[in-house]
């Protein structure tokens, strides 16, 4: 099967085959993906990082050769990430400047500079982790406030949308923690916590609309905090009924899980 690059900032991948699709997620820039089916504007694709399947515009990723493939996705595992909602790039090619999104991983990377495919970009250093940052409170802080107030998009996750899951999945990403995309499917991983006493920073909580079917995820700044994507990014009240809305004076999300990755 053939491999590919994204090598825009953001790539939408949607459930069927066409613009008004919806999109269920997307692909950062530098992700790599197997394309499994074409159209003459479509691919069908599989995401490498967590198994995502989608369609995306064909001229929105890039084919690569197999020894092009076998390299770069060497370099994935030492990547650096942007840890920022968005810093901008410039190609050292024609001077042209992209912008990047957190969680972006960037590859060859030393002291601003990174490389993908034989292209070379400046950075702002101060923008990038070298390596994951040790998953503690004050990490944890320094890492989401600049998220707060992203609004809520579906299938988002970046600085101008995101949804409950693209929040934490990029979010953790930069811990170390690579989670799959969607709330039921990043609270199959990880270890259960029994309660909320128990809970500590960088835990995940799971939560319901009192169906009893996982549709909603955060990550525990406290035990009495959770900070979450709902409508947009925010801190709210979190207890053993579940995150209350002080906004509504209500509980807006039910709590039935607790996952420590």
């Amino acid at each position: 099967m053939v491999k590919a690059i994204a090598l825009h900032s953001i790539v939408p991948m949607r459930a069927e085959a066409r613009e008004g699709a919806e999109q269920t997620t997307q692909m950062l820039f530098g992700e790599l993906c197997t394309i499994l089916e074409e159209q003459p504007r479509w691919k069908r694709i599989k995401l490498d990082a967590d198994g995502q399947e989608g369609w995306v515009d064909a001229k929105m990723i890039s084919p690569m050769k197999p020894e092009e493939y076998k390299q770069y996705s060497a370099a994935l595992k030492s990547a650096a990430r942007v840890s920022m909602p968005m810093v901008y790039a410039m190609s050292e090619n024609n001077n042209q400047t992209i912008p990047l999104t957190a969680g972006t991983r960037l590859t060859n990377y030393k002291d601003g500079h990174f490389e993908v495919l034989g292209v070379g970009f400046r950075i702002d250093s101060s923008m990038v982790i070298e390596k994951p940052l040790e998953l503690n409170q004050p990490n944890l802080f320094q890492s989401v406030r600049f998220f707060l107030n992203t609004p809520y998009l579906w299938g988002g996750k970046n600085a101008m949308g995101m949804d409950c899951s693209g929040f934490t999945q990029v979010v953790m990403s930069l811990f170390g923690k690579q989670l799959l995309r969607n709330a039921s499917e990043q609270a199959t991983q990880g270890r259960k916590i029994t309660n909320l006493q128990n809970a500590q920073t960088g835990d995940l909580v799971f939560f319901d609309h009192h169906d009893g079917k996982i549709s909603h995820v955060g990550i525990v700044i406290d035990s009495g905090r959770v900070i979450h994507c709902s409508g947009r990014v925010k801190v709210e009240k979190l207890d053993e009924t579940g995150i209350f809305n002080a906004e509504q004076g209500d509980y807006s999300h039910h709590l039935i899980l607790i996952k420590r990755y």
